[in-house]
């Protein structure tokens, strides 16, 4: 077996999948992502918990394709337990996503897998 049928990264995958979004947890009570077996520096052990699911954007760009296509966000999102995540900002144009901006995490499948992007928080 690959380490991606059994590793933490098949372990995020398998949350998203059931419609969780998890982070680990290290001893301290500090947050860890990317998935990784140990907390990086220390070595110590890590545990799953739930998400917020709330965090900000911290850096956005517009990738611009050739019409029909519409434009999408690239954004960093730094989440509500310290750590930070590229994903996408949607449910507003493409170019509308502004640093500073409060986004909400949602769950979406797009055939190869599940992700998480954000929306502007409510």
């Amino acid at each position: 077996m690959s380490a991606m049928t059994t590793g933490p990264d098949a372990e995020y995958a398998a949350f998203l999948a059931e419609g969780r979004f998890r982070l680990q947890r290290a001893p301290d009570g500090s947050y860890v992502f990317y998935p990784r077996v140990a907390q990086p520096g220390t070595g110590a052990p890590l545990t799953w918990c739930d998400a917020s699911g709330l965090g900000e954007v911290y850096a956005t760009t517009v990738v611009r394709r050739r019409p029909p296509e519409p434009s999408y966000n690239v954004a960093l999102i730094d989440l509500e337990e310290g750590v930070r995540m590229m994903s996408r900002v949607e449910g507003i144009p493409a170019d509308a996503v502004r640093i500073g901006m409060k986004v909400e995490a949602k769950i979406t499948s797009d055939g190869d897998g599940h992700a998480v992007i954000f929306e502007p928080a409510s």
